[in-house]
């Protein structure tokens, strides 16, 4: 989108998150990744989020307040509310300020009240997951408030709230008829996430949930009254897509006025030619961990395995990891069946309850890396006695290239490396592996991890830091490193996880109940190769899912290495639709909707 073509309407913008400066979802990666685009077209932009020691280190660099804030700053300190002022270290480096708010927390049960008898918001007997919000949020409305009539006195000012967590201070600026637009997005309502999570059709019984009697049903009032409060308050109603749109106007009696599709900024990842030289280097470290874990047991032809992975949060259901294993263990059958001689390598990151690595998985590691290292180091002597023979014309030959003592001692450590029974199932020990989901679903299926299976499952129950120990890659790395990332959710908002998959140039699955599914499937559904697949599951039975899925990996399984290659070069192409210098023009529209009813 070109900037001259988009009017922009407000002087000033402010952004609000508790996850500004604060990684702990997705909404992080939302703020942080557009900031670069939204600073062309805002001289006056600001980000506003809490204050915490820990996670601001690194990623705030604090500096002099200056001049035009000093009084707004000065009088927030007066009653006790604490900000500091600088730059968040991301692209754009965007001017921020972080709200130090622990003192407001002994102010909780009076905020609380006023939002009871000003929007009848219930919050009796709330924790801190919702009072520490509610506290720093009414910091930001206070700090809002006074930059409107101090700093931008003069100035159009507009700012947005992600989430209920922010919801407090679009509240407080509305009850003090504030000269602020404000636009409220919600990413997920806490009542549809919540009947999802719990098993209930959401989609297929929408009109037959009563929002009210269902919130208190779930011990979610406060959340769900908050957010339906700022939705109907807001001066700009936003949600993150179509399929939380149509949830929110029957949960929350309120259409959004605006959708604001989630993107990435798609020049920040590596070229398709830079992906693909990734691809081998972290295929080949992924493969020699699978080798580590499972060659101990058995082998099988490392260079005919394709490796999926899902990852996310454990939510068994929402995530569709019930839907994964499922079709795991069709697929599984059917390469038996028909003796295909591929190997499926299925991979799933979702941090679980975990108490250490197993024995086993870091004896294989250690052993592994010992015949590694024992090989590498004779590597020279191989070479010479190579040259050598091929020089003089004599046939080539184990014996000609190895002595008899490299040859004993590699037996000795592979003997080493051998072990009796089955390649365990996950990398760590559970605290709950009895009861576990993942791994009763791995056992209900037969995924078994025997020599016999062709599809061959790991859980891998911690987040992906480069540095555990095991595979030794970080998120965008093992994405890199694999063919298939498969994310069949039954409830997704949006849905990053397959859009970086298709930036960083991996084939994905996602569905047409995520936002980021039902975004591209008209761009998609015609193809026969379309680099992401969006897997109907609106108004499907998980049978019809998971045929439909194990039909797909079928099929995937069977391209060979040029359909694979144009099935990478067809994800990036649909994930750049989703670059945020197209969508960001939804966002300047919600914002000029708001300033518009200021009076």
């Amino acid at each position: 989108m070109d900037k001259k073509e988009t009017k922009v309407d407000s002087d000033v913008f402010l952004e609000c998150s508790w996850e500004v400066c604060n990684k702990v979802g997705g909404i992080y990666t939302v703020i942080m990744s557009k900031t670069a685009q939204l600073m062309k077209y805002y001289k006056d932009f600001f980000l506003i989020g809490p204050y915490f020691v820990r996670k601001t280190h690194g990623q705030f660099m604090e500096s002099a307040v200056p001049d035009n804030f000093r009084e707004a700053i000065e009088v927030l300190k007066a009653e006790g509310i604490i900000v500091h002022y600088g730059t968040w270290l991301i692209p754009g480096k965007p001017k921020t300020f972080l709200i130090d708010f622990k003192n407001a927390l002994s102010k909780t049960n009076e905020i609380k009240g006023w939002l009871w008898e000003q929007y009848k918001i219930d919050s009796l007997g709330t924790a801190y997951e919702f009072d520490e919000p509610v506290a720093w949020s009414y910091c930001v409305g206070r700090l809002i408030q006074e930059l409107s009539q101090t700093s931008f006195k003069d100035k159009k000012v507009v700012a947005q709230f992600h989430e209920w967590l922010s919801g407090t201070a679009l509240l407080h600026l509305k009850s003090k008829k504030a000269n602020v637009g404000t636009v409220f997005t919600t990413h997920a309502t806490m009542l549809g996430r919540t009947l999802a999570g719990s098993g209930y059709d959401l989609y297929g019984n929408l009109k037959g949930v009563e929002p009210e009697k269902a919130a208190y049903e779930s011990n979610i009032q406060s959340k769900f009254t908050m957010e339906k409060a700022c939705a109907k308050n807001a001066d700009a109603f936003t949600t993150v897509s179509e399929i939380t749109g149509i949830e929110a106007e029957h949960l929350l009696n309120k259409k959004p006025d605006v959708i604001l599709p989630n993107g990435l900024d798609i020049e920040k990842f590596p070229s398709f030619e830079n992906s693909s030289i990734k691809h081998k280097h972290y295929k080949h470290q992924i493969k020699e961990y699978v080798m580590s874990h499972f060659f101990p047991y058995y082998n099988f032809d490392i260079e005919k395995s394709i490796i999926m992975f899902l990852a996310g949060r454990y939510e068994y259901h929402t995530k569709g990891i019930d839907i994964f294993i499922n079709s795991l263990a069709k697929l599984n059958e059917h390469l038996k069946e028909k003796n295909i001689d591929k190997t499926v390598i299925a991979f799933f990151f979702v941090p679980g309850d975990i108490s250490n690595i197993k024995h086993d998985v870091i004896e294989g590691k250690s052993f592994f890396n010992d015949v590694k290292e024992h090989i590498l180091n004779s590597m020279s002597g191989v070479q010479t006695n190579l040259i050598r023979s091929f020089l003089s014309d004599k046939e080539i030959s184990k014996e000609s290239l190895f002595n008899k003592e490299f040859c004993d001692e590699s037996n000795r450590r592979l003997l080493r490396f051998k072990k009796e029974g089955i390649p365990p199932l996950c990398t760590h020990d559970l605290n709950n592996d009895d009861t576990d989901p993942i791994m009763k679903g791995f056992r209900e299926n037969g995924l078994l991890n025997r020599k016999e299976d062709k599809v061959k499952v790991i859980f891998y129950p911690i987040y992906l830091t480069g540095a555990d120990g095991l595979l030794d890659t970080d998120y965008y790395e093992t994405m890199l490193g694999s063919h298939l990332g498969v994310f069949p959710s039954y409830y997704e908002p949006w849905g990053y996880t397959p859009l970086e998959a298709g930036a960083l140039g991996i084939s994905a699955i996602t569905t047409d109940l995520s936002g980021f599914g039902m975004y591209i499937k008209k761009d998609v559904e015609k193809s026969e190769n379309p680099g992401i697949f969006v897997l109907e599951r609106l108004g499907k039975d998980d049978n019809f899912v998971t045929e439909n899925m194990t039909k797909l990996f079928k099929e995937y399984v069977d391209y060979d290495k040029t359909q694979r290659i144009e099935n990478k070069i067809n994800a990036r192409k649909i994930a750049s639709k989703a670059d945020w210098q197209f969508l960001i023009k939804e966002y300047i529209k919600a914002h000029n909707l708001a300033i518009s009813k200021v009076k």
